[in-house]
């Protein structure tokens, strides 16, 4: 695992992608955060996934390994998930991510999340706002997830 490019390539796109930017305002940015899990699903049941990179939310690990057994039972249409204050429900399934829409928010325009699986890592991407949004926050994840790709990550 190279993690010094792990590392710098979650630098980059997170200052370009997660957060409030420049201006100040509320997410002028695609993601209001993301969190990037380590994990092999593919592994032995005692490797216990770890947090790799966090930006715009601080996650326990209580709260990964409550998020792991919902990717792991593979129920994605019949249960819901939580990440921080929130819990999701599953809108999509694709081959390796899946969209989800907040059903606890008090934000008019509602509240994502896309979580896309790599060779190694789980990224989950959270979002503020209806299709416009989502669809700016998948060119961001999507974007990142090209770059791991690119090692086999």
């Amino acid at each position: 695992m190279d993690w010094s490019f792990v590392h710098k390539a979650w630098d980059k796109w997170a200052s370009l992608n997660v957060g409030f930017g420049s201006s100040g305002e509320p997410h002028p940015l695609p993601l209001k955060a993301a969190l990037l899990i380590n994990c092999d699903p593919t592994g032995p049941s005692r490797l216990l996934s770890t947090i790799a990179e966090q930006e715009g939310i601080k996650t326990n690990p209580i709260e990964l390994t409550h998020f792991m057994d919902f990717i792991k039972r593979d129920k994605l249409q019949t249960e819901s998930f939580i990440i921080g204050p929130n819990q999701y429900v599953v809108t999509s399934i694709h081959e390796n991510w899946f969209c989800a829409r907040c059903m606890n928010t008090s934000k008019p325009a509602g509240e994502g999340a896309i979580v896309m699986q790599t060779a190694a890592f789980i990224l989950i991407a959270l979002y503020d706002g209806s299709m416009g949004s989502a669809s700016r926050a998948m060119v961001a994840v999507d974007q990142f997830v090209w770059q791991l790709g690119r090692r086999n990550l």
